[in-house]
């Protein structure tokens, strides 16, 4: 075993999140910078010595030679034990169950989430705890700070593992069990929901469902539970092979991005249900035939109907929803009786809640829907959940929507993302909004009342910390919002995204098309940022 001194200067120009660090292939290949990064976080997360640890990634490229590269520096810090998935394969919800099934340490997770992959494309990694989440925002600052100084990385130079072939092996006197990867998950998913039913309203000659995994992680774990163990029928998995470039699509589960699934459900002859998945395999998108399901009412939807799934037959403890995701959930927590909780946008934030016991379901309006089953956001369980609601109520998708807003309401919403814009360009958007702030409350726009104009602050009820900054937002007396964010998930320029929201209760406006129901506040979000005038776009890039 060998111990590389290294001569680095600083490497890491942003502070990993929740969704750790995503920089492209290329940035990855750079001598040192994976090592760099990998010994941070183990120096991060304190002394390895003896410790388990749970390794794995979506597919896509350069995955199986960063595992090895993991490996070598895990046995060379200490750890005991690794499991890695076999061929290099954890979607990141099984990874979590993997964490939580063996008590591990932790886990180190290899993806950029929807981000296009190959060559050319982005790549990632993060770190999750003992309890199968994100780490938290102590950990990645000290990641972000040992990156900062660090002068050396511990490995070891033996062989490469096998890593297609499953059961023990050594690496320098650390075991490395190469796992499947499906066979845990596939077992947690068997003791939440009542596959008998699933398999009964699958097998009928009048159902039929597509399930789009995207060329991305989730093929292998659709394919294993929904047409071998739930009887669907063969070809109801599409592009079910994960490649390590995504057969150069985009896997990001929404109506854009995912037009081969889109184009057959919104067809003559559409599938009763359709759902797909995102590259590592925490996100949803539900679709009935010609009908679509926005992540913010599925989440409501699955907390309404709960009760029809075997592990949430005892009620809800409460559900959780990002500040950015629609308000329909809170109607469902108000009308059962149990806590509603909004939280920054962030799985780590819904960790401490399921932790504590006081949420049960959260969910982000960006695809992703999660219980306390695991610590992570879990696409296939989503669409499970699904199959269980709809074998129960033998309805159609857009029955059960149609009566779920007929007796909570209906709350319209979209999200405008405008992708790539040059980062100081976006910056001066949100700082021209903010600078509105102080002076927008009592004013009347698009003939509506501003109730409040802040920048969001969450108190944790759980460890009572206070998380700023985390997404401007004006709000209406009438329960109409405007939310402005930044994200970070894209590796060029930023992400502007801007959330819009009204509430509808008159039973004959309930089926009006999003944007022109919000046509009014569409415009005055474009407006008040001006978004036009900065960028030049006339259109977002992507319309949720």
């Amino acid at each position: 075993m060998a111990q590389i001194s290294v001569n680095t200067s600083p490497y890491l120009d942003q502070r990993p999140g929740t969704s750790g660090l995503r920089k492209k292939v290329s940035v990855f290949q750079q001598t040192n910078y994976l090592e760099n990064f990998v010994q941070s976080t183990i120096n991060a997360i304190g002394d390895c010595k003896g410790q388990t640890l749970v390794v794995g990634g979506d597919g896509r490229f350069y995955n199986e030679t960063a595992i090895q590269i993991i490996l070598k520096m895990a046995a060379a810090n200490g750890f005991k034990h690794v499991w890695v998935g076999q061929n290099g394969i954890l979607s990141t919800p099984a990874a979590s169950c993997v964490i939580r099934k063996f008590n591990a340490f932790g886990g180190i997770i290899l993806s950029a989430s929807h981000n296009p992959a190959g060559i050319n494309g982005d790549f990632g990694i993060k770190f999750n705890g003992r309890n199968g989440g994100p780490a938290v925002e102590q950990i990645t600052e000290a990641i972000y700070s040992n990156s900062q100084n660090i002068s050396e990385y511990k490995i070891c130079t033996e062989a490469d593992i096998a890593l297609d072939q499953i059961g023990q092996q050594t690496l320098a006197g650390m075991t490395v069990e190469v796992i499947d990867p499906v066979r845990d998950y596939a077992d947690l998913m068997a003791e939440i929901f009542d596959f008998e039913k699933i398999r009964q309203l699958l097998s009928r000659d009048d159902f039929n469902m597509r399930f789009d995994a995207m060329h991305a992680v989730t093929g292998p774990y659709a394919t294993e539970l929904l047409e071998r163990q739930l009887g669907a029928k063969p070809g109801t998995v599409i592009n079910g092979i994960p490649l390590p470039d995504f057969g150069q699509g985009h896997p990001d589960p929404n109506l854009t991005y995912a037009e081969e699934l889109v184009a057959e459900m919104f067809s003559d002859n559409p599938p009763d249900f359709g759902a797909a998945s995102d590259g590592d395999g925490d996100r949803n998108m539900i679709l009935g035939g010609n009908f679509f399901v926005t992540p913010s009412d599925s989440l409501a939807i699955l907390a309404a109907n709960a009760d029809f799934v075997p592990a949430y037959q005892n009620g809800l403890k409460g559900i959780a929803r990002s500040m950015p995701t629609s308000q329909a959930a809170d109607r469902v927590a108000e009308a059962l009786g149990i806590e509603a909780h909004e939280t920054p946008t962030g799985w780590k934030f819904f960790g401490n809640l399921l932790d504590a016991d006081r949420a049960t379901l959260c969910g982000e309006e960006s695809f992703g829907t999660g219980s306390n089953h695991i610590r992570e956001k879990d696409g296939l369980w989503a669409v499970l959940f699904w199959l269980n609601i709809l074998a129960e109520r033998r309805q159609s998708v857009a029955e059960i929507v149609d009566q779920h807003w007929q007796k909570f309401g209906r709350n319209f919403y979209t999200r405008h993302d405008y992708e790539s814009i040059p980062l100081e360009k976006a910056q001066q958007l949100v700082q021209h909004v903010e600078s509105q702030l102080s002076a927008l409350t009592g004013q009347v726009l698009a003939g509506r009342k501003v109730k409040y104009a802040d920048n969001f602050s969450y108190h944790d009820p759980v460890d009572h910390s206070t998380s700023q900054n985390q997404g401007l937002r004006i709000g209406f007396e009438d329960g109409a919002r405007i939310i402005y964010r930044l994200s970070g998930t894209g590796t060029e320029g930023a992400t502007l995204r801007v959330y819009i929201e009204s509430f509808e209760a008159n039973p004959a406006k309930l089926h009006q098309d999003p944007q022109l129901a919000l046509s009014d506040l569409i415009e005055l979000a474009d407006s008040l940022a001006a978004i036009t005038d900065t960028t030049g776009r006339t259109a977002p890039t992507v319309i949720t």
